[in-house]
């Protein structure tokens, strides 16, 4: 996974007890967190979701991978632990934190990873691309490379959607451990990004999606133009013309072996086509990293910007002309429209879901809070990369961009994570980032060239070993990242599981799914309450699908609602199907939409009226037939 971390040369026989201890560590914390979410009892019936289910033994699983790791991260005067210790350690917090509702259900979270799949069958069984059918077949890139892996490999479409988020991690963390190899040489500060990059993943944006493939291929793209397409730039003497001049001409490349830069070049712009072809706003957010990027004078192919303008421009202008025209990109655009629909609506709700909108606000200001820290002492030692800072803040160019429904804030927050964890690294490792072992190390400066501070062979030893009150401190600054480390665990299993209730679904639901696959005919409605339901993995081109909250405008009341769903469902020449479930109903009332309290009032009425027929029904879901 972490490949490109370099492991420094160490004494195997001092160090090697404690790193099989925190191998072992890692091992036991393993065992404990999957045992415990293994015994949780679906439905989840808490508004705060997981985290109030999840018994004490995962937390204590946690708590000890927490510290192994910073007993690992802490190391010896070579550096951190073994690779494969690293490696592992982070394998087994990926799999705590994102593995953790696969070990208690085998039924995949969410309504959009079915969706998904539904999108992909219907690619793998149609001769061409139809535009107009919705926006996802005007980014149909990730579906048809979705749709191409199921059908060669034969691979279970439910249980690889059930574990997108371990997967996708995974890949996320190797395009982010190269990218870091080219900002830092501090392995301890690469480990510790990559582990604060998981403790702060709250946004859930891991699951089966052309977002998560996107955001691989940027970081991709990101490493890219930071290692082989970098350039180095002379000083810089001042905002002057003449100034400015020299020192935009001034600049050369990093790689010096031109084959290597025609490559990297060559598959960057590949990339960039993928990603346009594939997500509606990932091009945007590597636009503007590029350019960024390329304004600080540290990338080479100084048009690298232009070229993917016109590369988006083109694909918008034809692929995907049939969802802009009726969505055209800047309709909703405001700081005012965006704070609205991002942050004002999203705190409503029963007090438990307020409460988890609340952590996963203040977890965000924790980091973002670290990671200013970080860049201020980074800046007063002279060590400040104003590339890190560049890709940090400029995806917040977006947020006023688009509301993007109302999740603008959440994929701003996501593509800025990987360089706030860098950032935060520098006040989370004590002094200058590399003295958190009992044995002080000598590791070169940001940028210097690497060289060793081992002694040489047959060479007399000089002890670092530092004195009392120091030893003393770097106990108490081990215990610190640990305890912080750990509380953000806390925080982002809370902030990550928090809807739960809703999106953890149960076997009757999608008994209750495929019941109304199977009674819907052809071109019939098919009418769900809300949107957090397991429908449209298959058959996803033979009906029109709408939701109760849609329909009604999110007030369903039975006076309001009621008459407009009954009228719509009639109104289908093929009739209609009603599908209720615990799920949908729950997202209802947890996040307050008016009326939800009397949902069940609503059901009865609908039920009652002519043409409206119960034909399917169990603990958790009931099926109406409706004919015109």
């Amino acid at each position: 996974m972490t490949g490109t971390l370099e492991a420094t040369t160490r004494t195997k026989e001092r160090w090697k007890s404690r790193e099989m201890w925190c191998a072992l560590a890692g091992t036991v914390s393993l065992a404990l967190a999957a045992g415990a979410a293994s015994t949780v009892a679906v439905p989840v019936n808490s508004d705060l979701g997981l985290v109030a289910v999840l018994p004490f033994p995962f937390w204590i699983g946690v708590l000890i991978l927490n510290v192994a790791f910073v007993v690992a991260l802490r190391g010896d005067a070579a550096g951190p632990a073994r690779r494969p210790v690293m490696i592992w350690l982070t394998v087994v917090l990926v799999l705590v934190l994102f593995g953790t509702a696969a070990f208690a259900t085998d039924v995949p979270r969410g309504e959009i990873a079915f969706r998904h799949l539904g999108i992909a069958d219907a690619l793998s069984h149609t001769q061409g691309i139809d535009p107009d059918i919705d926006g996802y077949f005007n980014w149909p890139g990730f579906f048809a490379l979705l749709a191409t892996v199921l059908q060669a490999t034969g691979l279970d479409p439910v249980a690889l959607a059930l574990w997108a988020p371990v997967l996708n991690m995974g890949l996320w963390l190797v395009a982010l451990a190269v990218l870091t190899g080219y900002l830092t040489r501090d392995p301890r500060r690469r480990w510790l990004a990559l582990w604060l990059f998981c403790l702060g993943n709250w946004q859930d944006q891991d699951y089966l999606s052309p977002q998560a493939f996107g955001f691989f291929l940027h970081l991709v793209v990101i490493a890219l133009l930071l290692g082989p397409l970098a350039a180095r730039a002379p000083q810089f003497r001042g905002f002057r013309r003449a100034d400015l001049a020299a020192w935009w001409r001034g600049r050369s490349p990093a790689e010096p072996r031109p084959g290597y830069r025609v490559g990297a070049l060559v598959i960057a712009l590949l990339l960039i086509i993928v990603i346009g072809a594939s997500h509606q706003l990932t091009p945007f957010m590597l636009l503007i990293g590029v350019t960024a990027l390329t304004l600080s004078g540290r990338v080479w192919p100084s048009r690298l910007p232009l070229i993917t303008i016109v590369i988006l421009s083109l694909w918008l202008a034809y692929p995907a002309s049939a969802y802009l025209s009726g969505h055209p990109p800047l309709a909703d655009a405001g700081l005012e429209a965006a704070t609205e629909a991002n942050v004002l609506d999203r705190v409503r709700g029963t007090d438990g879901h307020v409460l988890v909108v609340q952590i996963r606000a203040i977890l965000t200001l924790v980091l973002w809070g670290l990671a200013a820290a970080g860049a201020w002492r980074d800046w007063r030692r002279r060590r400040l990369d104003i590339r890190v800072v560049l890709l940090a803040v400029s995806p917040l160019l977006l947020f006023p961009a688009q509301v993007y429904g109302g999740e603008m804030l959440i994929r701003v927050s996501m593509f800025a994570l990987p360089f706030i964890a860098l950032l935060a690294c520098s006040v989370l490792l004590p002094t200058d980032g590399n003295k958190l072992a009992t044995v002080g190390s000598k590791l070169p400066a940001e940028g210097s060239k690497r060289r060793s501070y081992l002694p040489a062979e047959g060479s007399k030893r000089r002890s670092y070993l530092p004195a009392e009150g120091s030893k003393r401190r770097s106990y108490l600054a081990a215990g610190g990242l640990a305890l912080t480390c750990t509380l953000l665990a806390v925080l982002t299993v809370t902030g990550r599981f928090g809807n739960a209730r809703y999106d953890v679904f149960t076997h009757d639901e999608i008994d209750a799914v495929a019941a109304m696959q199977r009674l819907a005919p052809p071109g019939s409605a098919i009418i769900s309450a809300a949107h957090p339901t397991p429908w449209r993995s298959e058959a996803y081109l033979d009906h029109r699908s709408r939701t109760i909250d849609d329909l009604c405008r999110s007030d369903v009341s039975t006076a309001r609602c009621g008459p407009l769903v009954y009228d719509y469902a009639r109104r289908s020449t093929t009739g209609a199907v009603l599908l209720i479930t615990r799920s949908s109903e729950a997202s209802l009332v947890l996040q307050g939409v008016p009326g939800a309290s009397g949902f069940s009032e609503l059901e009865k009425w609908l039920s009652s009226q002519n043409g409206v027929e119960l034909v399917f029904s169990n603990v958790d879901a009931r099926v109406y037939r409706v004919t015109p």
